[in-house]
């Protein structure tokens, strides 16, 4: 193996390194990142660009540097194989470097929206129509708690109203506001509420058998 190495060529040599050593990393930073580690802790410098959701995209990572490196080692030594030239290979290999890093930039950018899509946003429950589980004291007197659809899931909250009465359990209500510790500011909803599908079905026999009489 040593024999092997030092009859190289200096280019193959470097680009032989560089692959070796990326990808013993490359394999320690993807099983800390896919097993909870923190691989950025390492040290990285991160370059955002900032998508319209807020969430950032990190180009310039130690995980995506990592990425390069490896890539671009092993496209190196494929185009010294093919037998092109040194100019050649160094385009090719750094442009397949730069290839990699913003496919592992993508990956780990949209991992991070998918774990990100079940933290629960307060703001989303304003206007949500709900109902009192836990009574509400009057004018912010005592807080209760609320049962209201927010981000597809029927959660229990913690709520206050300004109301100068309280509102009991089973009233229904309104999220008119929120705090910015994440109390919902409720009210006595004032948009009618749909009937249910039993209720629905009860009213068209209704009206269908007040027809037949007819």
């Amino acid at each position: 193996m040593t024999e092997w190495f030092s009859n190289l060529e200096f280019l193959s040599k470097l680009y032989w390194s560089i692959a070796l050593v990326g990808s013993l990393v490359f394999i320690v930073v993807m099983i800390m990142a896919f097993v909870g580690g923190d691989a950025d802790d390492l040290g990285d410098v991160d370059t955002d660009i900032d998508s319209d959701a807020g969430a950032g995209f990190h180009f310039i990572t130690f995980k995506n540097l990592v990425g390069f490196f490896t890539i671009f080692g092993w496209s190196g030594i494929a185009c010294i194989d093919a037998g092109l030239s040194t100019p050649l290979t160094i385009i090719i290999s750094v442009i397949c470097g730069l290839l990699m890093m913003v496919i592992m930039a993508a990956l780990f950018y949209f991992v991070s929206k998918l774990s990100d899509s079940g933290t629960l946003i307060y703001k989303n429950a304003l206007d949500a129509v709900g109902e009192v589980y836990l009574t509400i004291g009057a004018d912010r007197s005592s807080m209760g708690k609320v049962s209201v659809n927010v981000q597809g899931t029927v959660r229990e909250l913690d709520a206050l109203t300004d109301s100068q009465t309280p509102l009991k359990s089973g009233t229904i209500i309104k999220v008119v506001d929120v705090t910015s510790n994440g109390i919902l500011i409720v009210d006595h909803t004032r948009k009618p509420i749909e009937p249910t599908l039993p209720q629905r079905d009860a009213l068209e026999q209704g009206q269908n058998n007040l027809l037949e009489n007819k």
